[in-house]
């Protein structure tokens, strides 16, 4: 699937996901991302979702996010209830969804200036 949108604010904006990658701006990754507004860093190296641990919730808590979008591939794959319970326990919202779909919410979130972060597998 190819994604387009106006570049011109200084946002990072997801451009294109298919399977195996992500393009952040111009910048093509295929392996796990956080990203923000303003952040792109590669994440901890992880199978899948249900592998992360309430440590893998830091770098994620770090960013200020009011919103946590976890895009874990080409199916929704919840994480384990440790991880969950840090975002629950700072009053962050956490949605879970495969990564097309958090790559459009991402878009759409970033556009309304939302403090919003994405973990995301390609």
């Amino acid at each position: 699937m190819r994604l387009t949108q106006d570049s011109s604010s200084g946002l990072n904006l997801i451009r294109a996901h298919q399977a195996g990658e992500l393009k952040v701006n111009d910048t093509l990754f295929r392996s796990p991302i956080i990203v923000s507004s303003s952040t792109v860093q590669l994440s901890p190296t992880i199978e899948e979702a249900d592998a992360l641990t309430a440590a893998h919730a830091e770098p994620l808590l770090a960013l200020d996010p009011e919103l946590v979008l976890l895009g874990t591939g080409a199916r929704q794959i919840f994480p384990p209830r440790m991880f969950r319970a840090r975002f629950l326990a700072k009053g962050i919202g956490l949605e879970v969804m495969n990564t097309g779909a958090a790559c459009r919410t991402f878009n759409v979130l970033i556009a309304e200036r939302r403090r919003v972060v994405a973990l995301l597998w390609p």
